[in-house]
C-alpha cells in the first residue's frame, strides 16, 4: 500500500503527518515496536496514535486488516474506529479486549471443542445469589454486588478461590465485613453454578481466550497470522489477565505500542496495574519512548493547578505545558454548609448558560453517588436541566426508593412516633441501615451513603419544622422528588470521578472537596491515598475553560463548620484570599459561635449556634420586623408554590431582623442568604428592612 492517496487528511487534504506537533509526529513515525507513548491529560493521544496507524497502512508498513487496536471501553474504539475512517484506514480492528477476545472464542471454540461457547451472562448476581443460598450466606443484594465486583477482581489478577484468602489478607481487600474465607467460598460456589448453567462471564471471555492460545498452538498461529501489529490505548488501566492475552497475541513478538499516563491511573482496586506502563521499557530495553506533553484542552491556569496538584507526590506523571491563551484563574469555594455549595454551583450554572454556554458542556463532579442529591435539587429549583452519568438519580435509586416506601407505609400506619429523624432512623433501620458506616468500600458503602443521606434530610427538615410530623417530612420527599427534570439533550452532567474519566467540559465544578471525602475516609494506605490524589487529579483536568473547586465546612446549614478542604489542595491555596489559613480562622469562629452573645452560656444545639443565642434568652432583634418578614415570606411562599423554609428559614429572618441590613452586601454576610436568594428575594427584603411599617407588597411577578 504505497499509493500517495492515503498521505492526506480527508478533513482537509493536508498531508497527514504535517497536522501533528512534534511529540506527536515522533509517535506516528515509529512504525515498528516497541514504542511507549506517555501522554499527559489533553495531550492528542488518540490523534497521534490514530495518525501513526493511518501513516503506516499509507506507508505500506502495515496492511489494515493486520492491525488491532486496543481500548477499554466501546465509546474510545467507536471514536478510534471514527478517525481512522477519517484518515484513510477504514479496515482496521479498533475492539475493546473483551469485544476482541469474543471475537475469536466465537470462531475458534466450537471448532477446537466440537461444542458451542458458553452463554455469556450480562450481570454475575442471579448465579452468585443461587451460590450464596447453597453455602447458606444471609447477604442483600448490595453485598452481592460488592461480591461479584470482588470476584471480578479476583479473576482478572489471576486469582483463584484457593489463593484468594492470603492474598486479600496481605492486600488488605474487604467486602462488606465477610472473612476472605467466606468469600472464596462463596467465589468457588458461584464458579461451580455458573459451569452447571453452562455459561461464562466477562472475565471467562479473557481466560477462554487466553486458554485456547495457550494451549493449542494452531489457534495461536492463525491468530498471530492475522494480527501483526498491536496497539493499546488507556495502558495504565490493563489488568495482569490482559497483560497475559496481549503476550499471548503477541507470541514472543514486539510490534506493539502502548498509550497511557500513570497520573490517570484510577482503577487499582478493579485490578489495573499502571506498572506495566511504567516498566514497559524495562520489559523491552530497545523500545522507543515519546512523551507527549502540550495540553490542547485546559487554559494554563487549570493545567498549572493540576501540574502543582502532582508536584512532589509519588503520581507525578509528565509536566504538561498549556498551549492555549490564558483565561480565568481556578477558582476556589469555601461554603458555609451543603445547601450553600450546592446553591452556588447552581447559581454559577445558571449564569453560564444566561451567557451562552450550552448546558451540556457543563459538569458537576463528585466523590461519591451519594453526594448528587443537594446539587440535584439545587439544579431542579432553578430549572436546569441535568443529567445523572453513571448512576440512578438520587430518588431513582433501589434503596431510596425502597427506604421511602417504608417511610411512607410507617407515616400512613401511625407505626413510627417520636422526632422525624428518629423515626426515619427506626424505619430504616428494617433496612438493615445503621447510622454507623461500613467498613471498605464498594455498593454496601454507596447503600449506607444514599440511606444516611435520607437521615440527614429527616434531622435537615425536624430543625426546620420541629412541630412536624413523619407525614410532613413524607410530603417534603415528595415535592424534592417531583421537582426533578427529565433528563434532556442539553443537559449539565452530574457525575462521579471515575465516570467522568475520558471526558471534557467548558466549565468543571469539582464539588464536595472536604477532608475524608478528598481523599475517602476508606482510603488508609499510602496506595490507595495516592489514588485519590491521582482522581482529584483527573477531574481537574476535565476543564477546558473554567474550573471551580468547592467544599463545604458544615453538612447542614446551622451546622458546626468543623470540615478543611481536601489536604491535597493545600499547595493550590497558599495565598488565596479568603481560604489560606482557613482552619485557623475556622477555629476561631467555632469558639466564638460555642456560647450565646447574650448570656455566654454554652449553646446546646445547631439552632442556637446559627443565631448565637440560647433559646431562652430575650431576643436582639426587631420582632416586628421578623414579623413583618414572616408573613412576606408566607405570602411568597403561596405565590411560588414552595414550603416557606425553602425561602428563608425562621433563624435566617431572625438574624435579618437583628442585623437590618442596608444594602445588598449587608444582607449577603447574613447566614442563609446565597447568590441564589439574594438575586431572587434580596429587594424586596431590603425594602421591607428599610420601610419598617406601611402595608406588605408582594411583586406580582417573581
Amino acid at each position: 500500500m504505497t499509493n500517495t492517496h492515503f498521505n492526506h487528511d480527508l478533513a482537509g487534504d493536508v498531508p497527514l503527518l504535517e497536522a501533528l506537533d512534534p511529540e506527536q509526529r515522533q509517535v506516528a513515525e515509529a512504525l515498528r515496536g516497541p514504542v511507549r507513548v506517555l501522554a499527559g491529560a489533553g495531550t492528542g493521544k488518540t490523534r497521534a496514535v490514530t495518525h501513526r496507524i493511518a501513516h503506516g497502512v499509507a506507508t505500506g508498513v502495515y496492511a489494515p486488516t493486520e492491525v488491532l487496536a486496543l481500548s477499554f471501553t466501546t465509546r474510545a474504539a467507536g471514536e478510534m474506529r471514527e478517525r481512522l475512517r477519517s484518515l484513510g484506514s477504514p479496515g482496521v480492528q479498533a475492539r475493546t479486549f473483551h469485544s476482541a477476545a469474543l471475537r475469536q472464542l466465537r470462531f475458534f471454540w466450537p471448532r477446537v471443542h466440537q461444542r458451542d461457547l458458553p452463554e455469556l451472562t450480562e450481570s454475575k448476581l442471579g448465579m452468585l445469589a443461587l451460590a450464596a443460598r447453597r453455602q447458606r450466606l444471609g447477604v442483600d443484594q448490595a453485598t452481592l454486588r460488592d461480591l461479584a465486583s470482588e470476584i471480578e477482581w479476583a479473576k482478572v489478577s489471576n486469582v483463584g478461590p484457593d489463593t484468594y484468602p492470603a492474598l486479600a489478607r496481605s492486600r488488605g481487600r474487604t467486602v462488606s465485613g465477610l472473612e476472605p474465607e467466606v468469600v472464596a467460598r462463596a467465589f468457588d460456589a458461584y464458579e461451580e453454578v455458573k459451569r452447571g448453567q453452562g455459561r461464562m462471564d466477562m472475565e471467562d471471555v479473557l481466560l477462554f481466550a487466553a486458554g485456547l492460545l495457550a494451549d493449542n498452538e494452531a489457534v495461536a498461529a492463525q491468530v498471530r497470522r492475522q494480527y501483526k501489529w498491536f496497539v493499546v490505548d488507556e495502558f495504565q488501566d490493563v489488568s495482569p489477565l490482559q497483560s497475559a492475552l496481549l503476550d499471548l497475541w503477541l507470541g514472543g513478538r514486539d510490534e506493539l505500542c502502548v498509550v497511557g499516563d500513570p497520573a490517570q491511573t484510577i482503577y487499582s482496586f478493579a485490578g489495573a496495574d499502571a506498572r506495566y506502563l511504567r516498566e514497559f521499557t524495562q520489559r523491552f530495553p530497545s523500545a522507543t519512548s515519546v512523551e507527549l506533553v502540550r495540553n490542547y484542552r485546559s487554559t494554563p491556569e487549570v493545567v498549572a493547578g493540576a501540574n502543582r496538584l502532582l508536584t512532589g507526590t509519588p503520581s507525578k506523571g509528565v509536566d504538561l505545558v498549556a498551549q492555549r491563551p490564558s483565561g480565568d484563574k481556578i477558582s476556589f469555594r469555601e461554603a458555609t454548609d451543603e445547601v450553600a455549595e450546592a446553591d452556588a454551583v447552581a447559581d454559577r450554572l445558571a449564569a453560564l448558560r444566561a451567557q451562552g454556554t450550552p448546558a451540556s458542556k457543563m459538569a458537576v463532579l463528585l466523590r461519591i453517588n451519594a453526594q448528587s442529591e443537594r446539587f440535584e435539587e439545587a439544579l431542579a429549583a432553578r430549572g436546569i436541566p441535568y443529567v445523572v452519568r453513571g448512576a440512578a438519580r438520587f430518588f431513582d435509586r433501589a434503596e431510596v426508593r425502597q427506604a421511602i416506601t417504608l417511610v411512607r407505609g410507617a407515616a400512613r400506619g401511625g407505626e413510627a412516633t417520636g422526632p422525624v429523624a428518629d423515626a426515619v432512623v427506626a424505619v430504616l433501620s428494617q433496612m438493615g441501615h445503621s447510622t454507623q458506616p461500613p467498613e471498605g468500600r464498594g455498593e454496601v458503602r454507596n447503600r449506607w451513603e444514599s440511606l444516611q443521606a435520607l437521615v440527614d434530610l429527616a434531622a435537615d427538615f425536624a430543625r426546620e419544622h420541629p412541630e412536624a410530623g413523619l407525614g410532613d417530612f413524607v410530603d417534603d420527599l415528595d415535592r424534592r422528588q417531583g421537582e426533578q427534570h427529565a433528563p434532556v439533550a442539553d443537559a449539565v452532567t452530574l457525575a462521579t470521578i471515575h465516570s467522568a474519566k475520558g471526558l471534557e467540559w467548558d466549565a468543571v465544578f469539582v464539588a464536595g472537596m472536604h477532608e475524608k471525602m478528598m481523599p475517602i475516609s476508606q482510603a488508609r494506605t499510602p496506595a490507595q491515598i495516592e489514588e485519590e490524589r491521582r482522581l482529584l487529579y483527573v477531574a481537574m483536568t476535565r476543564a477546558r475553560d473554567e474550573l471551580t473547586v468547592s467544599w463545604a465546612s458544615a453538612r447542614e446549614p446551622g451546622g458546626r463548620p468543623n470540615r478543611g478542604s481536601s489536604p491535597f489542595l493545600a499547595p493550590l491555596l497558599d495565598g488565596v484570599p479568603g481560604v489560606s489559613g482557613q482552619r485557623r480562622e475556622r477555629s476561631k469562629r467555632n469558639r466564638a459561635a460555642l456560647h450565646c452573645r447574650e448570656c455566654s452560656r454554652p449553646l446546646s444545639n445547631a439552632r442556637e449556634k446559627k443565631t448565637g443565642r440560647c433559646a431562652d434568652c430575650p431576643a436582639s432583634y426587631d420582632e416586628a420586623l421578623f414579623e413583618r418578614l414572616r408573613e412576606w415570606r408566607l405570602a411568597r411562599a403561596a405565590q411560588d408554590s414552595v414550603p416557606a423554609f425553602v425561602i428563608f428559614t425562621d433563624a435566617t429572618l431572625q438574624l435579618i431582623a437583628e442585623h437590618a441590613p442596608a444594602d445588598e452586601p449587608g444582607l449577603r454576610a447574613i447566614s442563609g442568604v446565597g447568590p441564589s436568594k439574594l438575586t431572587k428575594y434580596g429587594a424586596e427584603v431590603l425594602a421591607l428592612v428599610a420601610e419598617r411599617s406601611g402595608p406588605l407588597r408582594v411583586p406580582k411577578e417573581a
